[in-house]
């Protein structure tokens, strides 16, 4: 009797239903995942070091106290800090362009409604470049 050797097939695995089921599901993350939530003001967060542009024409400069009170381009008079009086002045600064950028220096002790006001009146204007810029911290040894 002679007996033959049998050959063994090697298992074939077929990879098209799962490239389908990757493909499907690479496609349903892609439509159903939100990248970017739109926002109607762009608010630069502060950094440790900001350099602010010497002219005063080319930016408004909003300092809020601690008390709540408003000054536009550091002008000793400070503006009322209902939203139409502010409205009013930064309007008048701004003379109806809407690239000028706003910075914003609040103190550490002012009321958020004074800043919540400033981002409230400056999008009304059609100001969406905002800065809130920081302060240096000295670092003790």
């Amino acid at each position: 009797m002679i007996l033959r050797k049998r050959q063994r097939q090697r298992p074939i695995v077929n990879l098209t239903p799962l490239i389908d089921v990757v493909f499907l599901l690479l496609i349903f993350f892609m439509v159903s995942t939100t990248f970017d939530t739109q926002s109607r003001i762009k608010i630069t967060l502060p950094e440790i070091e900001t350099e602010l542009p010497e002219d005063t024409r080319d930016r408004i400069l909003v300092q809020v106290a601690a008390d709540g009170s408003i000054s536009l381009n550091n002008s000793m008079e400070l503006v009322s800090s209902t939203p139409t009086v502010l409205k009013r002045a930064m309007a008048q600064i701004a003379e109806g362009r809407t690239d000028i950028p706003v910075i914003v220096k609040i103190d550490r002790n002012a009321p958020f409604q004074a800043a919540m006001t400033v981002m409230d009146v400056s999008g009304q204007l059609g100001l969406t470049e905002i800065t809130f810029p920081g302060r240096k911290t000295i670092k003790e040894d």
